[in-house]
């Protein structure tokens, strides 16, 4: 534990500040003086942004400000126990032991358990009395490398302190509040910290069956602090009740799943999370409490009555549908949030088909891509006689590369006719999890049959969501219920979804997007590059967000109506590509004109943009627009929609989906494809250059009036630091 602690890296009885970025500052600053990190406005800056999405202050005078950070190169524990107390947000009032935790981003394992350890430690109150009657930097370290340990601590005051206090850790009833609460079920629900689970596996045999049994999740964005507190503090809370509780900590220490016996026993689930719950699909059907994880910290007691009374509520709102849950960036049909407005969920559903709809599109153009490179633009219409016809044994008269080519072109052709299929069945997907993705799929196909194209499967997917997530709601008989998910709910949602396709929504459908696409092929001169501004605004607002994917997928969807005869589409695929590489790498070239309007971090950031902005990744600017939203977007969306007019006016076209400059070869007009990206990027960099240094905002956070990351929330203006 040595290295995570040391002596110089505690502060006690100084005066900090009053404010708690100036506690941050300084511990930071510890940290950085430690060696442990490179810079102290990037991990301050971190850790204030870490701060401005939750407070981390808890009941007990106690606040975890804590952060992952590229600054940071040796994970780190920094203590302070100021005089005055300092205000971190907790409802009983200011903190007077502050822990700092500095994470590295790629820390490994071991010394996140560690960190996490500590954390659980610090609802402990004979542990918070140790401290606060340590005398000296060595107390403090001890007491910690106890903590983490499980060792008793090793300073005789803080020893007496605590065996002096009225409630020690096996003080299951007390009433000092969740923050003074030892976890008293551990040995059931809690093995080990190093653990990162409450899976207890012999709990489903052992346990009583007249006691009621709760299971649950917690989760925060870091991972190392919260996530562990609130699953202690839950469990306390339980047995002050009377109540079992398994909690999954889903945190950065390898997580175990909870046994499948106990969700299936489990009376109500209790999610403490600020991020998606993982395979919550598990837990589908049972009444759900859900809060933010510091309401598991701060009002444990609460939470469990309430999961107590929905147990018992026919009314309570229940893990939707036949399970929710989509590993990964895309939330799935419950994952926005029990609350959420239809609009969020909308989008929710539509940026999930998106998401999973893209990988076919950019896997699949690059191979018709490269199977035109190889066998020429004919090769679209032969390549399944070649490869049906020949084989590398018995290679055509044209040779290897155009055998070669002909395959290319035939397997980037079967995945992109996965495309509308894929987005239908994936929106059904997110609105009615697994059973949706039969009927999504079917209704896609029929959208193609009827020649809807892309908006059919978006219609088709949305259809056959609802009909999906509807008939999965009936009430039906015990034995039924097996077979509604994989039989029934696919079948009857694919004929009513696909009937409606057919009869009713895929003729409409199918000669809008004629006229579309009718209306595209004839756009000449100032219309053409009006859609080109248009379509270049629309990459840049957002950034990868909904607006981005929209005009990306109106690109893609018509890249296989592309010929030589009809350019269009293909020119809308090349404006679209060469507007969204802008934003990244314009602010890379900012970072190098004028170093001094940024961060520490947002130039190392900028270091990474090149090479995002070089291969389509609109991604690589949201670093910048994260912090500074209000300067860096209008400046991307001006030389975006530069970049978009020149390319529609110039008749650059693209016949790749993705890959940027590095493909090239599908590219038409390459020199003329660079010529617009190279003066969108010089109009976007001048144009952030110039709001940076003349048009300026009081930070919305003061700091310590620095301005370095005083204001590091999404929406603020914040000043520029100054050059490390």
């Amino acid at each position: 534990m040595s290295d995570l602690i040391t002596p110089s890296l505690v502060l006690l009885d100084v005066n900090l500040g009053a404010e708690r970025s100036e506690v941050i500052r300084a511990l930071a600053g510890l940290v950085v003086d430690a060696g442990r990190a490179s810079d102290v406005d990037a991990l301050y800056a971190d850790a204030w942004e870490r701060e401005g999405k939750t407070d981390t202050g808890i009941p007990g005078g106690i606040a975890i400000p804590h952060c992952r950070s590229t600054a940071v190169n040796t994970p780190t524990l920094a203590m302070a126990r100021p005089n005055p107390a300092v205000d971190f947000g907790a409802k009983d009032g200011p903190a007077d032991l502050i822990f700092f935790i500095a994470a590295p981003d790629g820390a490994d394992q071991t010394h996140l358990a560690l960190l996490s350890k500590l954390a659980r430690s610090l609802i402990k109150k004979d542990f918070t009395a140790a401290l606060r009657q340590a005398k000296t930097p060595a107390e403090i370290v001890s007491l910690v490398e106890g903590a983490v340990a499980d060792k008793p601590a090793a300073s005789p005051d803080a020893a007496a302190a605590a065996s002096a206090s009225p409630a020690g850790e096996s003080s299951a009833a007390s009433t000092s509040g969740p923050a003074h609460a030892a976890p008293a079920v551990q040995s059931a629900a809690q093995p080990t910290a190093a653990a990162a689970t409450s899976t207890d596996q012999a709990a489903p045999a052992s346990a009583p069956a007249e006691k009621p049994l709760l299971v649950g999740v917690t989760a925060c964005p870091t991972g190392i602090a919260h996530t562990y507190m609130a699953a202690d503090s839950l469990v306390a809370a339980a047995e002050r009740a009377g109540v079992e509780l398994h909690i999954e900590t889903q945190g950065s220490s390898a997580a175990t799943p909870l046994d499948p016996k106990l969700i299936e026993r489990a009376s109500a689930v209790v999610f403490a999370v600020d991020v998606d719950v993982r395979d919550r699909a598990r837990f589908a059907g049972k009444p759900v409490i859900q809060a933010p994880v510091k309401r598991g910290i701060d009002e444990p007691d609460e939470m469990v009555a309430e999961a107590l009374a929905a147990a018992t509520d026919p009314n309570a709102r229940r893990v939707p549908g036949a399970g929710a849950g989509v590993a990964g960036a895309d939330a799935s049909a419950d994952q926005g949030g029990i609350d959420e407005h239809f609009g969020q969920k909308l989008k929710r559903w539509l940026l999930t088909g998106v998401s999973y709809m893209i990988p076919f599109v950019a896997g699949g153009g690059l191979l018709m891509a490269l199977g035109f490179l190889f066998g020429g633009y004919q090769i679209s219409d032969v390549a399944k006689d070649i490869i049906v016809q020949n084989s590398v044994f018995n290679l055509p008269e044209q040779g290897l590369l155009y055998y070669l080519g002909a395959v290319f072109f035939a397997i980037g052709n079967a995945s992109i006719a996965f495309l509308v299929p894929a987005l239908a069945g994936y929106i059904a997907y997110a609105i009615a999890d697994r059973p949706g993705i039969a009927p999504g799929f079917t209704a896609g196909a029929v959208s193609l049959l009827m020649g809807a194209g892309f908006i059919g499967g978006l219609a088709g997917g949305l259809l056959a969501g609802g009909i999906a997530y509807a008939l999965g709601r009936l009430k039906v008989a015990r034995w039924l219920r097996g077979l509604m998910p994989v039989v029934i709910i696919p079948l009857v949602g694919s004929i009513v979804a696909s009937g409606l396709m057919v009869v009713v929504l895929g003729g409409p459908i199918a000669a809008l997007t004629t006229g579309l696409n009718t209306w595209l092929s004839s756009l000449t001169g100032a219309s053409a590059v009006v859609l080109g501004i248009i379509l270049g605004a629309m990459m840049a607002v957002d950034l990868g967000g909904p607006i981005n994917k929209v005009a990306y997928s109106f690109a893609v969807a018509g890249l296989g109506a592309g010929s030589l005869s009809n350019e269009a589409p293909w020119q809308i695929m090349a404006t679209v590509m060469a507007a969204g590489m802008v934003p990244p790498l314009a602010l890379a070239l900012a970072t190098v004109l004028d170093r001094k309007l940024f961060t520490a971090v947002e130039r190392e950031n900028g270091k990474a943009a090149w090479a995002l902005g070089l291969a389509f990744i609109s991604e690589g600017a949201i670093p910048f627009a994260a912090v500074d939203p209000l300067r860096v977007i209008p400046a991307s969306i001006l030389g975006a929609s530069t970049t978009g007019a020149i390319i529609m006016a110039s008749g650059v076209t693209s016949q790749a989906p993705h890959g940027g400059v590095f493909v090239f070869f599908a590219i038409g007009n390459f020199g003329m494809f660079l010529v617009a990206i190279l003066v969108g990027m010089i109009v976007s960099a001048l144009a952030v250059i110039a709001l940076k240094r003349w048009v300026r905002k009081r930070p919305t956070v003061a700091a310590d009036g620095t301005g370095a990351g005083s204001s590091v929330t999404s929406g603020s203006v914040r000043e520029p630091a100054p050059a490390a």
